[in-house]
């Protein structure tokens, strides 16, 4: 069985229908990028896939043992995050808590866990500082490493790379890309296409309550991908593609 299965469900954004009998699969060790334009779905596809949105019809179901609190998810941040007064190590070592049930107290594997995850990521050196001083870039690595406390078989990410430079921007899909590899299963949302086909092994583009599913080489070569990619060619060349 898959990782995930989302089978023919359909899902609406204050009250409006934004996709109808919608299926894929994501399989263990994937890498697939959801990609479309504004109002596409492509969040409210994350929700539903974490339950935090209610689909109108279909099922969303896991496979491989997987829960939906052991999913780890590093959502958009809003203004409010992006200066919230807390240390790096207690927010690397929330991520602990969707796996710890009943119990509120940190344990010392959970400790390891999250020194471990920050070492990963090169921030050890961050520990005591406050998150709300830390750049852009430092903040997303302190948020992935909180994503991965929380899982060892799916990360969930809803454009992480908003608002950074080109050089962090890099940086972190080269460690997105690492943690694939180390056997982490990647679902991001993404308007970045450019990079998403240089990534990801497949590709799942929401566009007008319609969408295309399948491995990257086959969406570069089918219709929508080479539309897409030939406008963003296009927009940056401002020649021929």
């Amino acid at each position: 069985m898959a990782l995930v299965s989302c089978n023919n469900i359909s899902l609406s954004y204050e009250n409006k229908i934004v996709m109808t009998n919608l299926s894929f699969h994501i399989n263990k060790g994937d890498y697939c990028c959801i990609a479309g334009e504004n109002g596409s779905g492509k969040s409210t596809l994350v929700k539903a896939i974490l339950s935090l949105k209610t689909i109108n019809s279909g099922s969303i179901l896991f496979g491989d043992g997987l829960r939906r609190r052991e999913i780890g998810y590093l959502p958009q941040q809003t203004v409010v995050q992006k200066d919230f007064p807390a240390s790096v190590w207690e927010i690397v070592l929330s991520g602990c808590l969707n796996r710890k049930k009943i119990n509120p107290f940190y344990t010392k594997e959970d400790k390891k866990r999250a020194a471990d995850n920050m070492e990963k990521l090169g921030i050890t050196h961050l520990k005591r500082e406050c998150y709300r001083d830390l750049s852009g870039g430092q903040q997303q690595r302190v948020l992935l490493a909180r994503a991965l406390c929380a899982t060892e078989k799916l990360l969930l990410l809803d454009e992480p790379m908003a608002g950074l430079d080109p050089i962090v921007t890099q940086e972190l899909y080269e460690l997105i890309e690492d943690l694939n590899k180390s056997g982490i299963t990647v679902i991001m949302v993404t308007h970045d296409l450019p990079s998403a086909v240089k990534y990801a092994t497949h590709i799942l583009h929401l566009q007008n309550g319609e969408f295309y599913f399948g491995n990257t080489k086959d969406y570069i070569h089918s219709e929508v991908g080479r539309k897409f990619l030939g406008e963003i060619k296009c927009d940056h060349c401002g020649g021929e593609i």
